[in-house]
């Protein structure tokens, strides 16, 4: 068993490969210095437009799995308004402000874009 140090996309990966038959020769030996495990991206605050008005927009492309206000509901900030997959991880898009839903502009299942207008306040 060898052990290689692969760097792919800028993520460095520390792998153990098996010899099946033949001859290996390396070219380059690795050094076994650790590796620092990837992060996790985060999801961004979703962008605002202020006063009457006030629109909440999709941070990043994804498919909306939980609609959680209809128009009329009353919110408290960081209520969470629905629930966008992005990346096979479920993100909650928190209310950026106390306040009335005036619409919601997605249904369960649909696919957006960044910078699509999810729900709008009075």
């Amino acid at each position: 068993m060898k052990k290689y140090r692969v760097t792919v996309n800028g993520t460095t990966y520390e792998v153990d490969v098996e010899q099946i038959g033949g001859e290996v020769t390396a070219a380059n030996p690795v050094n076994s210095a650790p590796v620092a495990p990837a992060q996790a991206p985060v999801a961004k605050q979703a962008p605002t437009v202020s006063g009457n008005g006030e629109k909440v927009a999709a941070p990043m492309p994804g498919t909306i799995m939980k609609v959680n206000v209809t128009a009329g509901s009353t919110v408290k900030k960081g209520d969470s308004l629905l629930v966008l997959e992005a990346m096979k991880m479920e993100n909650d898009i928190a209310a950026p402000c106390d306040g009335t839903i005036a619409s919601v502009c997605v249904s369960q299942g649909a696919s957006v874009s960044t910078g699509d207008v999810l729900v709008t306040f009075n």
